[in-house]
């Protein structure tokens, strides 16, 4: 199944806050630092899914969570790697309840933004895309992005003519304060 939307935007949103430091050179083992000695499998899973393994990186992510828990965090990872593998319902559910355990986590967020708009369901990826705009402080670039499609492909009639060719009108009412009316 081949994404329409912004998975590799989701996906570097997530890769980028997990610290990665080096990735892997072709004498080392997946699993291993270059000491040998072994290395969480969060950031196996992250590796992995960087290097375009999947299948992999979401068995490390399960790893993780038999290691860890079903952390907000490792739960995040499980559903970007749904995503990847085009696992909508599988990664929505998923998503879901990582933002249940951590209702503010910006990566779950935005990934399950990309996931709704996958699925149609632009209006409420919006929604999922403007709070993690704001959490974020509209810091990352993809998630501006992200939201800026979203609302784009939410509502084409909102942003196609002017609000006043609708029939619609600002009416002032004092300082800072105004009344939408039809005309």
């Amino acid at each position: 199944m081949r994404l329409r939307f912004l998975p590799v935007l989701a996906l570097g949103l997530t890769l980028s806050g997990c610290g990665l430091a080096g990735g892997n050179s072709p004498d080392t083992t997946p699993g291993l630092d270059a000491r040998g000695r072994a290395v969480d499998g969060l950031t196996v899973g992250h590796r992995l899914q960087e290097a375009g393994e999947h299948e992999l990186a979401l068995r490390a992510y399960y790893r993780a969570a038999a290691a860890q828990g079903a952390t907000a965090d490792v739960l995040s990872a499980i559903g970007s790697a749904n995503l990847s593998l085009g696992r909508l319902g599988q990664a929505e559910n998923i998503l879901r309840r990582a933002l249940e355990q951590e209702p503010d986590f910006v990566p779950a967020l935005n990934n399950l933004g990309v996931v709704l708009m996958e699925k149609g369901e632009t209006g409420e990826a919006a929604r999922t895309f403007q709070k993690a705009f704001a959490l974020d402080s509209g810091k990352t670039d993809a998630i501006r992005e992200n939201l800026r499609l979203a609302l784009a492909r939410s509502g084409p009639e909102r942003y196609s003519e002017p609000e006043e060719a609708k029939g619609f009108a600002l009416l002032r009412q004092g300082q800072g304060s105004y009344l939408l009316v039809t005309r």
